[in-house]
């Protein structure tokens, strides 16, 4: 059997005055950001939370604004924060009248409620009200939002299932858990990783207060960005990570958050539009549960913006995974380009759909009709999670980037692995590989480049490596918003409102 491993490049981000560096840390300490500007800017936050917990976060924030050393081990993975000015040419500021304390009253009825659905619904009166004062004609960039533990960990059953909904859907767990365990030697990690792109029927039997206030808050008329915020962020006593590392982390996610932009792939080929199309769980149609399918677009040019697709019963399957019918893929991707067009000024030119399945016949048909009338070309990729695994002489495992083909038609890449600019390999156990291929012919090797400078888009990190390229964990996100949200409106498309 012929195999060949090639390690591709790590993707070089680009940042401000052109700079490039495979690091955001690294590239935004030499270079500032991508949209860097000729003078500084105030970036504005406002604050909603306890009295108690606002006024430890007012405490802690300035530091974002000073330089903090890092206390972990590996100087070349957690490096210093040089502090806001010179990392991203911005100053933190949280004024007074952006404060908004919760009122302590109302807090402690809350925390009294026996009843578990009363209370979450008291929590969240509680906290969107205060959120909503915000959005003002003067308002903030940014609203960060605090949540105490009881809070954060808050979640119930949902209330508006019927029994035979919630039989449907723990018959649909159970299916989805025998899957999970099916990659026969994963590790519980990997298990998880997995699972992140799979419509998950938990989402629906459970409300998680954290997702319900993300679609409650974005849902309003001139809708602000949230960052929730938990105490380990900015008490010291209950952090995990040192000062360095949480200031790198908030103050990239505050940045994007904000409208700007910290980094964006170099080397993608211009006016190429990439989509991922993802499904989840809704309820729909009365007493009808439904996959409903979610596409999420990405290019260097544009704002990474989502779409709400076609919602599909959950017969419409086969090898277990739901798919779209060719009038529901075909309807997709004209959406895309129609929104592709009106943000660029003209559509783009060449097209490329990852999915976490194989495509079926009328998903193939329906994509390759819609894009052949506007675009000239158009790349389907699906990815899957796999069990293979590679073992490398001495004691570093696979590196990043790394690119296993087994007799010319398997193709797999490992999106995680030893990181050789940090000389570590951040992971507990030795990585597995995505398992990626084509419908049709396509250079397979550009394709994994793509992919892997996708993985660098996650602007909630500093550290600039994801598992998952952007445009699938991105749909994920959408679709596990959109089951706290109702049948018709469709989700806000930015970005921002769900990282």
């Amino acid at each position: 059997m012929d195999v060949r491993i090639e390690c591709l490049r790590e993707p070089d981000l680009e940042f401000g005055r052109g700079g490039l560096s495979p690091e955001p840390k690294r590239g935004l300490r030499e270079n500032g950001p991508f949209d860097q500007q000729e003078s500084p800017e105030l970036i504005r936050l406002g604050l909603v939370g306890p009295a108690l917990e606002i006024e430890a976060l007012r405490a802690w924030l300035p530091r974002l604004n000073g330089m903090l050393v890092s206390r972990e081990g590996n100087s070349r993975r957690f490096r210093d924060y040089p502090g806001a000015m010179r990392a991203l040419s911005a100053r933190f500021e949280a004024p007074r009248h952006f404060v908004r304390a919760l009122d302590e009253g109302r807090w402690q009825a809350a925390l009294a409620t026996r009843s578990a659905n009363a209370q979450f619904d008291s929590f969240m009166d509680l906290y969107d009200g205060r959120i909503t004062s915000l959005f003002g004609d003067k308002r903030p960039d940014c609203v960060l939002v605090c949540f105490p533990e009881e809070v954060a960990t808050l979640r119930i059953a949902n209330p508006k299932l019927t029994d035979a909904e919630r039989n449907a859907l723990e018959r649909l767990q159970q299916e989805e858990e025998r899957a999970q365990m099916s990659l026969f030697d994963a590790t519980p990690e990997e298990q998880q990783l997995a699972a992140q792109l799979r419509p998950q029927a938990e989402e629906l039997l459970f409300r998680s207060f954290y997702r319900a206030l993300k679609a409650r808050s974005m849902a309003h008329k001139n809708a602000i960005p949230i960052q929730v915020v938990r105490r380990q962020t900015y008490v010291e006593a209950d952090a995990t990570q040192s000062e360095a590392t949480r200031a790198w982390n908030l103050a990239t996610s505050l940045y994007y958050k904000s409208g700007r932009i910290p980094w964006r792939p170099s080397g993608l080929v211009p006016n190429t539009c990439f989509v991922g199309i993802s499904f989840h769980h809704l309820k729909r149609r009365g007493a009808d549960l439904m996959y409903a399918s979610v596409a999420q677009a990405f290019a260097s040019d544009l704002e990474p913006f989502a779409l709400k697709g076609a919602c599909v019963p959950p017969n419409q399957r086969r090898d277990r995974e739901p798919y779209l019918t060719q009038d529901q893929a075909r309807d997709l991707v004209s959406r895309i380009i129609d929104a592709y067009e009106l943000q660029v000024g003209m559509p783009p030119s060449r097209l490329v759909i990852h999915k976490t399945s194989r495509y079926q016949p009328e998903e193939v048909a329906g994509f390759r009709e819609a894009a052949g009338q506007r675009v000239s070309a158009c790349d389907l990729v699906w990815l899957r999670e796999t069990s293979l695994r590679l073992l490398r002489k001495g004691m570093q495992e696979p590196w990043r980037g790394t690119l296993c083909s087994v007799g010319g038609d398997e193709h797999y890449l490992f999106t995680t692995g030893y990181v050789p600019y940090w000389d570590e390999y951040p992971g507990p156990h030795v990585p597995a590989p995505l398992q990626i291929g084509s419908v049709g012919e396509t250079d397979i090797r550009a394709r994994a480049r793509e992919i892997l400078a996708l993985s660098k888009m996650n602007w909630n990190s500093s550290e600039g490596i994801a598992r998952h390229p952007i445009t699938l964990s991105f749909a994920r996100k959408v679709g596990s918003v959109m089951t706290e949200m109702g049948e018709d409106p469709e989700p806000n498309p930015s970005y921002r409102f769900y990282m």
